[in-house]
């Protein structure tokens, strides 16, 4: 009996002994940060990912309840194994904004792959950044909260962001990423804010999140291609953007991109493809807009080749941009302005295979109206304003 015993709780212990060795846990206190936002806890979240980051095991690294002060960080891998970086407290930078904005990124995920992030905050602290760019003095180039570059297999689910100084989330030269519930907010009134923007990056899921901003909710950027946008809530902002293109005369395209089941309200934009007025060999291709509900939002449906925004060192050339084989299809809703349907493409390189179908945006202060210039497509179903292609 006593044999039996002693061999039960031998099996107990390995039991034990083999589920902790199964994954390796890391908790940010341990190495020497303090959650109580004013102790500088840079080194110890490096040194806490630097222990993840070498575990031959898949690792957890955790940042607990209370405010976290981090200057610019980056987290570089590659890294032995998975690793999950849950976070249930906030993440705090510098108030002076000259010493975040001068680093280009706060939170930075260079060349990581499997790395998943549940939870938790971001304060950014741009108040005085954005007062800084209105006022008009000379201030840094301004830094984005969150950005991976060189990364695969990430996964970002239930991350708040706020007053990012300039873009919140960007993933650049990235593929197969998942952003998931994220809620992201700046004032309407701050200046490139973007939510969420994508560049040279292939296999992007953004969903079920909501994003207000003083920019673009979403932008999509140069070299993205199969990127799927559904159940987001935008706005105030100015979008849901691919571009603006057209930045270089040599530049990779965007392709395959898909954006539905989404709700715009009082945006600037609803769904936009922009580009530059100059020499490029840039495209659009194979996008589509779908399920889309329109609250008094001023430009629903636009396309702008001649995009300068402030009319600011507008080159005035023609958009070498060639954009084709864009689908609207049950958009729905209001329109704050009287044209709701805006196509102004290139002369030199016009849209092609524009497709109108089953569209609906009214105007409340009278006919609502489209607009074409240099764009060709059809329509079909019912189709108001009605069609101008």
């Amino acid at each position: 009996m006593a044999t039996r015993f002693i061999l039960s709780w031998i099996f107990f212990l390995l039991c034990i002994a083999f589920f902790q060795s199964s994954n390796a846990a890391y908790n940010v206190v341990n190495f020497g940060a303090r959650p109580d936002g004013k102790t500088d806890s840079t080194l110890p979240f490096l040194k806490a990912w630097l222990s993840a980051c070498n575990s031959v095991i898949p690792a957890t690294l955790y940042v607990p309840r209370g405010r976290f002060l981090l200057k610019p960080i980056v987290f570089s891998g590659p890294c032995k194994s998975k690793i999950v970086f849950q976070i249930a407290g906030t993440l705090v930078a510098l108030s002076d904004y000259w010493s975040l904005g001068n680093s280009g990124n706060w939170i930075l995920f260079n060349k990581v792959n499997r790395v998943a992030i549940y939870g938790g905050n971001l304060d950014a602290k741009g108040a005085g950044y954005w007062s800084c760019r209105r006022a008009g003095r000379s201030c840094p180039a301004g830094s984005r909260s969150i950005t991976f570059m060189w990364s695969s297999n990430i996964v970002v689910s239930g991350l708040t962001s706020i007053n990012s100084q300039i873009i919140h989330v960007a993933i650049d030269h990235c593929t197969d990423v998942i952003l998931r519930k994220l809620k992201i907010r700046a004032p309407s009134s701050s200046l490139n804010t973007d939510g969420i923007h994508v560049q040279s990056s292939t296999g992007i899921t953004i969903s079920s999140s909501s994003i207000m901003t003083g920019d673009d909710c979403i932008s999509i950027g140069e070299g993205s291609k199969n990127v799927w946008i559904d159940h987001i809530a935008c706005g105030p902002g100015h979008g849901i953007s691919i571009g603006s293109l057209g930045d270089y005369v040599s530049e990779d395209g965007v392709q395959n991109v898909t954006v539905t089941s989404s709700v715009f309200s009082g945006t600037q934009n609803g769904v936009r493809i922009k580009s530059w007025a100059r020499p490029s060999n840039g495209y659009a291709r194979n996008i589509a807009f779908r399920n889309i509900i329109m609250k008094g939002v001023y430009n629903p449906i636009i396309i702008d080749q001649k995009y300068c925004p402030d009319d600011n060192g507008c080159p005035n050339q023609s958009s070498g941009v060639k954009i084709s084989q864009v689908t609207y299809k049950n958009i729905r809703g209001t329109s704050a302005s009287q044209i709701a349907m805006n196509f102004v493409c290139s002369s030199s390189n016009p849209c092609t295979g524009i497709r109108l179908q089953d569209i609906k945006l009214t105007y409340n202060n009278g006919a609502e109206k489209s607009s074409c210039i240099n764009a060709a497509g059809i329509s079909t179903g019912v189709v108001i304003p009605r069609s101008c292609l």
